[in-house]
């Protein structure tokens, strides 16, 4: 049983979308990915500097727009049993899903970005990631220090958000064998701090028409297997101020019996944690157009 899986904000690398807009397809497609979005993906994906596509209202958006570019050059997506998404990768895996139109889909993670961004800018809130060290002890210390566990990501690795003298705290008080890593990200994710984000979409979610997946799609929230489109958005909605238990995703993967997984781009980190996680499981990276005929083998391998 074969996986798709749509990385979240931090993975953006500049020029990373080069290979794809060689085509002439890809470039027509982003470009109308752009219009939905009301950003120019096309100049973000190519030429804008790092400090550009970090920005939050840019890095969404763009990240999305990725993954739905890769999607329509995969072709079908027949014979793969399920699909996730790492944060705002949750919105590309419900497109893909059938649950949005591509369409909604640029014009909701349009509105996230800037929500978010909004909401970063109110108060100065940070993220750290916390590598190694005892499970529990992690989870404890994070609490111990104020912070959220905004990402439960498996594999040994945390995300502690919050306050920055909480998160600076943190990094002199550390989890035993455990490493403090300050994140660059404009604020708190997936905490209380991102609640007027929450509301924005809120908002803007109920009028968007949705439909019951079309595959197996796993939420963030929990690692469950959601049916229903209405409910696919909610989660969606509520998850910009709840933490990503990216842990979970990888145990209902293991579940379902997922044999091999492809990592739509900017691809990297989650395969990454599934080479740590999930032991066994072929794993694919889809980085540039040359990596779609690979992709393409491997769901005819491992078609559910």
């Amino acid at each position: 049983m074969i996986v798709i899986v749509c990385p979240g904000q931090g993975s953006q690398t500049p020029g990373f979308l080069s290979p794809w807009l060689e085509l002439p397809g890809p470039r027509e497609h982003l470009t109308e990915l752009s219009d939905a979005a009301g950003v120019d993906l096309v100049a973000h994906g190519t030429v804008s500097d790092e400090d550009t596509i970090k920005d939050t209202a840019v890095a969404q958006p763009l990240l999305v727009g990725a993954g739905l570019l890769a999607l329509r050059a995969l072709g079908s997506t027949q014979g793969v049993g399920a699909i996730a998404g790492h944060s705002v990768g949750e919105i590309t895996a419900a497109a893909g899903a059938g649950v949005l139109r591509e369409s909604d889909a640029m014009s909701l993670v349009a509105l996230r970005g800037r929500a978010m961004a909004e909401a970063s800018a109110a108060t100065p809130t940070g993220m750290s990631a916390v590598l190694g060290g005892d499970p529990d002890d992690v989870l404890a210390t994070i609490e111990r220090h104020g912070l959220t566990p905004a990402n439960v990501n498996g594999a040994g690795q945390v995300v502690a958000a919050g306050a920055l003298p909480a998160l600076a705290a943190l990094a002199d008080d550390p989890p035993a064998k455990a490493r403090v890593i300050p994140l660059k990200v404009a604020g708190a994710f997936h905490t209380r701090y991102m609640q007027p984000a929450v509301e924005a979409l809120r908002a803007a979610a109920a009028d968007h028409d949705v439909s019951d997946p079309g595959i197996t799609l796993v939420s963030n929230r929990d690692g469950a297997a959601v049916t229903e489109g209405r409910d696919a958005l909610d989660r969606i909605v509520a998850q910009v101020s709840n933490p990503v238990r990216w842990d979970l995703c990888m145990e209902r993967f293991a579940a379902l019996g997922a044999t091999a997984i492809i990592e739509l781009p900017p691809a990297g980190t989650l395969v990454g944690l599934a080479k740590r996680a999930l032991k066994g499981v072929e794993l694919l990276a889809v980085r540039t157009p040359e990596d779609l005929d690979a992709a393409r083998t491997l769901i005819e391998e491992h078609s559910a």
